[in-house]
Formats: structure tokens, sequence, C-alpha cells
């Protein structure tokens, strides 16, 4: 399943022209390659260096699991990588409240997932660890996380809201690249960086709002929003990345504050709808 998804993710790239990279390290063979472990019913877990347990992988096929907060009497404290993975007849999944981390590609390429409950005791989401998620429709971040890896919700095409909390203080590098179906999106005030291509292709977000905590966008970050109208830059940030908003086709006017001090090249690229741009005097570089 991963090795035919690389291949059409290739193929859409070279026909979109777009920047599609995949996730540093993915390949089918990591994707399929097992830890030993131990099993518990439909569960194969492996036993931690502090007594407690993580989710290794998963054989059955329900539609909907809940997972087990022990095993044999050990607490569950982690779903590792890949535990989940290609789990394509998932629907929705209860995480416990003992568990505090979602490791490295732990429910990718769960097409059918349409929902998941996150536990407040959840402080970390690995890299990747919803990616192409499809039918995933929404999911609520508790105030517990502090970290969303590059990749986390790439590919959830049908993903129209998301919630992030006061905890995040920075939103990787394409982690929420392709939510085609993603409308609208509140970055809170913990938020210090959103990474390169953070937003690229989310062709349906309309408006976001960029609190005065950040202080950098990063290169691509949101490449090809096509319905993007509007959006405001805060006070807060110094530097606009190359080709952030690249074929924002719909976005008619931009003010960009006295805090920045360098727009990187081709920022505004394509933005056939940018009627008037406000440079101020702060700006010293302005890119190819």
């Amino acid at each position: 399943m991963f090795k035919k998804f690389f291949s059409s993710v290739l193929a859409a790239a070279l026909v979109l022209g777009t920047a599609a990279y995949l996730p540093e390290g993915f390949s089918a063979q990591s994707a399929i390659t097992a830890q030993a472990a131990e099993t518990y019913g439909d569960y194969e877990y492996t036993v931690l260096n502090d007594g407690t347990v993580e989710i290794a992988g998963y054989t059955g096929s329900d539609t909907e699991v809940t997972i087990p907060s022990k095993i044999d009497g050990k607490s569950v404290t982690s779903i590792g990588e890949y535990a989940f993975s290609d789990c394509t007849s998932l629907e929705s999944i209860t995480i416990p409240n003992s568990v505090t981390s979602i490791g490295e590609y732990a429910f990718s390429d769960c097409t059918s997932l349409t929902s998941i409950t996150i536990p407040n005791s959840v402080t970390s989401i690995g890299e990747a660890a919803f990616f192409y998620c499809r039918s995933l429709k929404s999911i609520t971040i508790p105030d517990s996380v502090t970290s969303i890896g590059v990749w986390a919700f790439a590919y959830c095409t049908s993903l129209t809201s998301i919630t992030i909390p006061d905890s995040v203080t920075s939103i990787g590098e394409y982690a929420f690249s392709r939510c085609t179906s993603l409308e609208s999106i509140t970055i809170p005030n913990s938020v210090t960086s959103i990474g390169a291509y953070a937003f690229e292709i989310c062709e349906s977000l309309t408006s976001i709002t960029i609190p005065n905590s950040v202080t950098s966008i990063g290169d691509y970050a949101f490449n090809h929003c096509t319905s993007l109208t509007s959006i405001t830059i805060p006070n807060s940030v110094t530097s606009i990345g190359d080709w952030a908003f690249i074929n924002c086709e719909s976005l008619e006017s931009i003010t960009i504050p006295n805090s920045v001090t360098s727009i990187g090249g081709n920022a505004f690229s394509y933005c056939t709808s940018l009627e008037s741009i406000t440079i101020p005097n702060s700006v010293t570089s302005i890119g190819a």
C-alpha cells in the first residue's frame, strides 16, 4: 500500500508541478518493518525500560477500537511508530489517558478513520502520525500537547476543522499540507513559528489569523491556498519566506507590518487578484 501510494504521490507531483516531498525516511520497507513484540489479543506490544507498555502493532480488523490502558498489569504510555499504520478498516479509535506520546506514522494511511479521541495526557504527536488519513473530518488537540511533528496531518483531505491549543509553540513543516477541505484555522498566541509548507495546497482555506507571537512565516507556508482572500500579518513577524504565498490567486490585499525586514523570493508570485500592497520602510530586502 505504501509503495503504491508513494508512486501515486510522485506522479501527482509531476502533474501539479508543485512540491510534494514525502517525509524524510518514508519508504515501503520502513513502513512494514516490525520490531519483535509480545502479543495481547490483537495487539503487539513492547515493554519499555521504565516498565510501561508501548503499542507496537495492531493485527485486528475492527472498525472501532479502544486501546486498553493496561496490558498484563502494565500501563500503556505510548503508541509506537507505525502501530496502526495501514489499518484501512479502522473508523474510530479511543486512546486511554495513560498515553503520553503518539509515535511517528502511528495512524498513517488509516484511510477509513473518521474520528479519534486524543486524551489530555498526550504531550507529543509524532511525525506523520495521521499522514493520509483521508476520511478524518475533525480533530481536537488537547492542551497537554506541546509538539506536533512534521507532516502530522498532511493529506488529511477531508479535515474541515482543527483546534490547536495554547500549549503548542510551533507548527512544523508540512503539518497540514494538502488538507484540501480545511476552511479555517485559529493559531494560538503561543505559536512563534509557522514552518515551511505548513498549509500548502489547503485549497478551501479562506482566512487565517496569525497571532502576534509569530516571528517567522516559512517558505511555501501558504503555497497554493487558492481560496485565501485576506491575511493579517502581525507586527511580530520579521521575515516572510520564499514562495510563502505563491499561487494564492484569490488574495486581494495584504498589509506588511513595520516589523518585517525581509520578503523572500517569489513570496507573492502568481497572486493574480492582488491589487495593492504596502511595503514598510523596515524592509531592507525583497527576493527575486
